[in-house]
Order: structure tokens, then C-alpha cells, then sequence
């Protein structure tokens, strides 16, 4: 008793066939359709997969971008200080008598009779 023994017999007949091979080709279709569904989903994350490190890719060089553009912005920003700056001073260096000062000021030219005397910018030690 330690192994039953089938007690049903076969019967072969054109309906059992039949029933067999009905039953050879639903396993058979269930095993493509799980191959299908199994490739559809590697299909289906393949493309969520490179669609997200596409995604990634493009914030990650927005951002670079963005840093870049507002570093410009701020570089424009500092160089149209200096164009205001330079054009200003054009304007004060084609009145003369603003030159003339310069020069007495930097290179101690005098006007005729006058004396210019050079003081120590420094503390005096006393």
C-alpha cells in the first residue's frame, strides 16, 4: 500500500485522442502566450528604461544649461557696468580741462607760476 495504482484505465478512442491533442494544443497556446507577454514586458521595459535615462539626461543638461545662462547673464551684467563706466569716462576725456587735471594730478604737470609739492600718503611714525 505503499503506491496506489491507477485503477482508471484508458480507453483509446477517437475521442480521447481527440481530447488529447485539444488538450496539447491549449498548453501549447498558453505557453506562447506567456512568451508573448513575457517579451512584451521586456519590450515595454526596455523603452520605460531608456526613456527615463533620456529624461534624466536632459534635466541633468538643462540644468548645466541653465547654470550656464545665468553665469552669462551675470558676466553681461558686469560688462555693461563697465561699458557705462568707459563710455562715461570718453565723455569726461574729451573736455579738456578734465585732462589737464589728470595730468597734474598723475604726472605732476603744472600750469605756468605754479608749484606742486608731493606728500606721503603713509602715517608718521611719531
Amino acid at each position: 500500500m505503499t503506491a496506489k495504482k491507477k485503477t482508471v484505465t484508458r480507453l483509446s478512442s477517437d475521442y480521447m485522442q481527440q481530447y488529447d491533442a485539444h488538450q496539447g494544443r491549449q498548453k501549447r497556446k498558453k505557453k506562447r502566450l506567456i512568451r508573448r507577454l513575457v517579451l512584451f514586458s521586456i519590450v515595454v521595459l526596455i523603452a520605460i528604461g531608456s526613456m527615463a535615462t533620456y529624461h534624466v539626461k536632459q534635466r541633468v543638461l538643462h540644468a548645466e544649461k541653465q547654470e550656464q545662462y545665468e553665469q552669462t547673464q551675470e558676466k553681461m551684467a558686469k560688462l555693461e557696468k563697465k561699458e557705462a563706466n568707459l563710455n562715461e569716462e570718453i565723455q569726461l576725456l574729451q573736455n579738456e580741462e578734465y585732462v589737464l587735471e589728470i595730468a597734474r594730478t598723475n604726472y605732476f604737470f603744472s600750469k605756468e607760476g605754479e608749484l606742486i609739492f608731493k606728500l606721503p600718503d603713509e602715517e608718521p611714525s611719531y
